[in-house]
């Protein structure tokens, strides 16, 4: 019998994601004897923070961290729950009346669920500079799954760009694990720390500030760090150097890797594709969903739990995990005492605001200033393209499809979205919010003809979506 077969048609509750926020969420429920599934498109449990916790070849305790290794406490709990976790399953469609299209070793089957809780965590954020398409520049969230997955580091000369904790992370990660990191590249604006002043109260009393601390301070004793305004990769069939800009002037590096980062945002297509509404953050500069403290969305039944509603690190999200999934109980069974993970999840979230603000990405390297950047890799659109169709009349991402195709790609728009919309907003001279987001349809993700036409006929995929 194939895993796919295996699959109940109905549960009560179906987690979709396993990394912090999933595997809490679906341990709690599981353990109230609620019937849960959890799928995850991984090959292992962890989600991208707790990545192949339970088969990475990285066995010394001190290159990922000790938080790293939470995961693992996660996964055990997760199946001493009861729950049924099946990873490789890819979820291509939600519809409101809670079905889920799966995709499994090459076949799709739907599912229905009671109840369903979104925890797709986060992406890295766009980062469209010239020549970010070249071999030998990637993002340092794909370097750091290398490493987590396969204990695989770059060799040669490699430079990191950009801002946030996980630049800084990996730094540390990389150089334990006996790489080496020639320079670090800082794009933060220095304005940055007057934004952040406001909120550094709340940060010394968080647990991020000793972190953070021991943190930069061991990587900084290692590696050059120099603040730059402007950067671009040059090179010929493959990366060759890095160019920058300081205050002072401009400068070059000979480099064989560039790692791009700067910062995350929520991975919202499934929740955009089933018709959950969502707003534009002006703190965290992307889509967030319309979540309640305990993750239910406006749609009956479906809730968001983790950086999936907005960014906040591992252990909010698994505060939040644990959330939901007690709401969950509650909808399902009665009863159940939640406050305790509200204030878990809210005494986490203290300190967050002083670091959106702190590592918040400069304008400059949000929206490419340069026409010929490449902005939708899928399509190989470019920025000057983009804003030479809004010249021409186009009012939003969605228009801009029939425009240039932009979005329609294999990624659907998860690698462009954000720089399409700031773009259009910017050339318009609007805010992100009047100009919106790709309308996303399923399927979500690539998914093979054949596995669409092998579905029975009475389990057509809704069309789901706003």
């Amino acid at each position: 019998m194939t895993a796919l077969a295996r699959l109940q048609s109905q549960y009560d509750v179906a987690v979709i994601g396993a990394g912090p926020a999933g595997m809490a969420a679906g341990a709690e429920t599981a353990a109230a004897g609620l019937a849960t599934l959890v799928l995850d498109e991984n090959g292992a449990p962890g989600g991208q923070i707790y990545r192949a916790v339970t088969v990475t070849p990285v066995r010394a305790p001190d290159v990922l961290g000790a938080a790293y290794w939470r995961g693992a406490e996660l996964v055990a709990e997760l199946a001493a729950s009861g729950a049924e976790l099946v990873t490789g399953a890819v979820a291509w469609s939600l519809s409101r009346d809670l079905e889920i299209a799966v995709s499994l070793a090459g076949a799709s089957r739907l599912i229905r669920a009671r109840r369903v809780i979104l925890a797709t965590g986060a992406l890295e954020r766009p980062f469209a500079i010239p020549g970010w398409t070249l071999p030998g520049v990637m993002t340092v969230g794909g370097a750091q799954s290398l490493l987590k997955a396969s204990g695989l580091i770059p060799q040669g000369r490699v430079v990191l760009a950009g801002t946030g904790p996980l630049l800084w992370l990996y730094a540390r990660q990389l150089l334990r694990a006996g790489g080496d990191v020639a320079c670090i590249l800082d794009t933060a604006p220095a304005t940055n720390y007057l934004r952040a002043l406001p909120h550094l109260p709340a940060f010394l009393a968080s647990p991020y500030l000793g972190e953070g601390l021991a943190l930069v301070r061991e990587v900084a004793r290692r590696v050059r760090v120099r603040r730059i305004v402007a950067l671009a990769a040059r090179g010929g069939d493959r990366l060759g150097e890095v160019v920058f800009h300081t205050a002072r002037g401009e400068g070059r590096m000979p480099c064989e890797h560039l790692l791009l980062h700067q910062g995350l945002a929520p991975n919202v297509n499934l929740a955009l594709s089933a018709g959950v509404p969502h707003r534009w953050d002006r703190g965290q500069l992307c889509w967030l969903p319309a979540a309640d403290r305990l993750g239910d969305t406006p749609l009956p039944g479906i809730a968001i739990a983790g950086d999936g509603a907005r960014i906040g690190g591992a252990r909010v999200a698994e505060a939040r995990g644990r959330v939901a999934g007690h709401a969950a109980i509650a909808a399902l069974k009665g009863g159940g005492r939640r406050a305790a993970h509200r204030a878990g999840a809210r005494s986490d979230r203290i300190g967050r605001a002083f670091l959106d603000a702190l590592f918040r990405p400069s304008r400059r390297l949000r929206l490419p200033a340069e026409d010929g950047v490449v902005v939708c890799r899928c399509e190989e659109v470019t920025a000057g393209e983009v804003r030479a169709a809004v010249r021409q009349g186009c009012a939003g991402p969605n228009q801009l499809k029939a425009f240039l195709r932009c979005g329609m790609g294999p990624c659907q728009g998860r690698l462009c979205g954000l720089t399409i919309t700031e773009l259009i907003a910017d050339q318009q001279r609007v805010a992100p919010q009047q100009v919106g987001y790709f309308r996303l349809r399923p399927p979500v993700k690539p998914v093979a003809l054949a596995e669409l036409a092998a579905l029975p006929r009475a389990e057509a995929p809704a069309p789901g979506g706003p």
